[in-house]
């Protein structure tokens, strides 16, 4: 019988908060001091079960990785450092870990098979096995080689100038990567800009990187020495802070050393536009990141209309938006969301789903999700479709329905937030696990 969450109902959430490490910025971090000459030392990895998978999959490709607290240190041996795996690379619920990877095995002259969990092998991989197969590498998986498992054939790749159908940072990055395997320049065209992680990381490692609009184009052929750094907190994460403060009655959080890059900070823009009170502080760079502290503090919210670029810079927080949306008065519409049905669970019926349950007025749209705020919410038992924003997403609405709202199949939040209950009852809510 897997985990349950419960919430009861806030009053008021104050404190500092210092939020995990960056997710999509740990995966990156620890790929490329794989591929690194010498030792890297990463600060603050978010150590959560979707960044371990990308860890024990560079360790079955013969990468030395030892971890004291939240620090991670690689030893690499440059872009022909790794070696052909004995067992299945296992990338568990984690999409960035197989999509960004495969990129990498392409250019890795031996097989690889790569799978994940049932979710996993339900998401389409079309988007990367598609141009890879195109720069040369030979890929077999299911349903035409659109879905994991995959087997990965690769060698000496040739560089491509590949549009992408979807704006998405996982493709983009898995490309970006086979680049390096190749003796030429390798660009990506995407038709809106998604997350720069990868280039920045880099681009900050010294890799000639050119980057026109929403053209990315990279040079194959080089190598890096071993680097240290410290990751970022997570902005997804921070993201649930950042509504419960803007929902809870008297309530302000200061969010520490936050991952501010301008493709992520969509969620601040849309909070601030439904009348938020967000503040950056102590703004500064890192390794090409900008981070900076976030005041958050409660405020009266009004419905939007959220569609376009604004979308795909927040599309993992949309969720989070939706309950927020649910607090404020009028109507709010979420469009040009559809990827939304292809992550953990389908987070558009999931999130519209169990809010239901908890009595918001929010109807799923093709692409989308309407919300009418201001409807009165009661506790009760609700579901987590095993998706870790699903969960934490019903977490924070639940501190203002009326009650106990019980999550079942909580243990998912350990994808991204292991410690986000005991965080939250030391700001001061009221949850228990089962």
């Amino acid at each position: 019988m897997g985990r349950s969450l419960v919430v009861g109902k806030g009053h008021s959430l104050q404190g500092d908060i210092r939020v995990p490490g960056d997710k999509s910025i740990s995966h990156r971090a620890a790929m490329l001091s794989a591929l690194a000459h010498g030792e890297s030392c990463i600060a603050n990895y978010l150590l959560s079960a979707d960044c371990f998978q990308t860890i024990d999959c560079l360790r079955k490709l013969g990468v030395a990785i030892e971890i004291d607290q939240h620090t991670v240190r690689v030893q690499g041996y440059g872009l022909d450092g790794l070696r052909e795996p004995v067992e299945v690379l296992d990338v568990g619920n984690s999409g960035t870990t197989i999509r960004l990877l495969s990129g990498i095995l392409a250019g890795q002259p031996f097989t690889s098979f790569i799978t994940g969990d049932t979710s996993i092998r339900r998401r389409p991989m079309g988007r990367i096995t598609k141009p890879l197969k195109l720069m040369g590498a030979q890929i077999l998986g299911r349903a035409d080689d659109d879905l994991a498992p995959l087997a990965i054939r690769g060698g000496r790749l040739q560089p491509v100038s590949y549009a992408t159908p979807v704006a998405s940072a996982q493709v983009k990055s898995a490309i970006l990567l086979a680049g390096l395997f190749t003796d030429g320049w390798t660009e990506v065209l995407e038709p809106a800009k998604s997350r720069d992680h990868t280039e920045l990381m880099l681009q900050a490692l010294g890799v000639p990187i050119v980057v026109e609009g929403l053209a990315v184009r990279i040079k194959g052929g080089q190598s890096w020495s071993g680097f240290d750094m410290v990751v970022p907190g997570d902005l997804s994460s921070a993201a649930f802070w950042l509504v419960a403060g803007s929902i809870v009655p008297n309530s302000r959080l200061v969010l520490h050393q936050v991952g501010l890059n301008p493709t992520r900070t969509g969620i601040i823009d849309i909070l601030r536009a439904m009348g938020a009170k967000i503040t950056i502080l102590n703004a500064h760079t890192s390794m090409g990141e900008h981070v900076g502290d976030l005041l958050v503090e409660s405020s009266s919210l009004h419905g939007i209309e959220i569609s376009g670029e604004l979308v795909v810079r927040a599309i993992d927080e949309i969720p989070i938006v939706a309950v927020a949306a649910g607090f404020a008065s009028g109507v709010t519409e979420i469009r040009d969301a559809g990827e939304l049905k292809v992550k953990e669970s389908n987070r558009l019926a999931a999130i519209a789903g169990e809010c239901r349950k908890l009595g918001m007025d929010i109807t799923e749209l093709p692409d989308g999700l309407r919300i009418r705020g201001g409807c009165k919410l009661m506790g009760t038992v609700v579901d987590s479709h095993n998706d870790h924003r699903i969960a934490l997403s019903l977490a924070v609405a639940a501190l203002m329905a009326e009650g106990q709202t019980t999550i079942t199949n909580a243990e998912c939040i350990n994808v991204s937030y292991p410690n986000f209950p005991s965080v939250l009852s030391c700001l001061g809510g009221v949850v228990s696990e089962t």
